[in-house]
């Protein structure tokens, strides 16, 4: 049986109300496993279940290739499709006209990365920490700004291109997810090598809330088993990066796999609180990306 899909709101908007359309078009044919749907299409699992997960808008092959699976009409089901793409293109943008530069407790993402300051230092050390290691660990306390050091620090890290003799190859490409319930089962094919590289262009692997192995997954066996590939994809020699993002309180579950605690021995990083310094930064600097200006006397009252 495979996982409960997370409960839809249709009225919180297109994206929400497209995958819950989608959804009753399945279940209007039995409910088919997203397993028997990829076999008869030439998209993944992930994909296909992502396509009704209702974080994101699919793309219009894959919601095209799951509806053909169920039996759906193209036409009326590609109409659809560029309707809740207009719907959410305009939310999107009226949101951004309104958007502050701080994103409170909300995670910063790579597109926020021109707003992510007051990590430079972090960022430098784990940059360099993954380069010179294939599997890398961020430890930190809850609300430390792991994921965030990992998608709007890293990320946007990795996709800029560097000069000189010595410098890295572009990444062929960079996955983040989160391990879930079925870990191995939901990400396997996203585990292997991006085909077609560079040579010399590694596959990167941002595996965010990595405690999720414990906190979500039940069964010892799957667990071991998805640590177990990405210890084998980041081998030396291979062409896997892979970075993990794991609560401190989690540091003694992770000891409890040989091979992962000798992998992290001389691969890991800290995400500790910031300096004055760098909560100044991440004050002053956002606001000052978008023209502002924080007075003084607030930032001597915040800090």
């Amino acid at each position: 049986m495979g996982r409960r899909e997370r409960r839809l709101d249709p009225g919180a908007g297109p994206v929400q109300r497209f995958a819950a359309e989608l959804r009753a078009l399945r279940e209007s044919v039995g409910r088919p496993t997203y397993r028997t749907m990829a076999d008869q299409v030439p998209f993944s699992v992930t994909a296909l279940s992502q396509a009704a997960a209702g974080r994101q808008l699919p793309t219009l092959a894959v919601t095209l290739a799951y509806v053909e699976v169920c039996g759906g009409d193209p036409e009326e089901w590609e109409r659809r499709w560029r309707a809740a793409s207009a719907e959410a293109a305009a939310l999107a943008a009226a949101e951004e006209e309104s958007r502050p530069p701080y994103r409170g407790l909300t995670r910063y993402e790579p597109d926020d990365a021109a707003l992510f300051f007051g990590r430079d230092r972090l960022v430098d050390r784990l940059t360099a920490l993954t380069r010179r290691h294939r599997f890398t660990a961020v430890f930190g306390p809850s609300g430390s700004g792991k994921s965030s050091l990992l998608r709007a620090g890293l990320i946007p890290r990795l996709r800029t291109p560097e000069t000189g003799p010595d410098a890295p190859c572009a990444p062929a490409a960079v996955r983040v997810l989160t391990p879930g319930a079925d870990p191995l089962r939901t990400h396997a094919d996203r585990l292997d090598p991006a085909p077609g590289a560079a040579p010399g262009a590694d596959t990167w692997l941002i595996v965010d809330q990595f405690e999720e192995l414990y906190t979500l997954c039940a069964d010892p066996a799957e667990r071991n088993a998805f640590v177990d590939r990405l210890l084998a994809a980041a081998a030396p020699g291979g062409s896997v990066r892979v970075v993990i993002a794991v609560r401190a309180d989690f540091l003694g579950r992770c000891a409890e796999h040989p091979a992962l605690t000798a992998a992290l021995q001389d691969a890991t990083l800290l995400a500790g609180p910031m300096s004055r310094e760098e909560l100044r930064e991440a004050v002053v600097r956002p606001a000052a990306a978008e023209g502002l200006v924080v007075e003084r006397a607030l930032t001597a009252r915040l800090l």
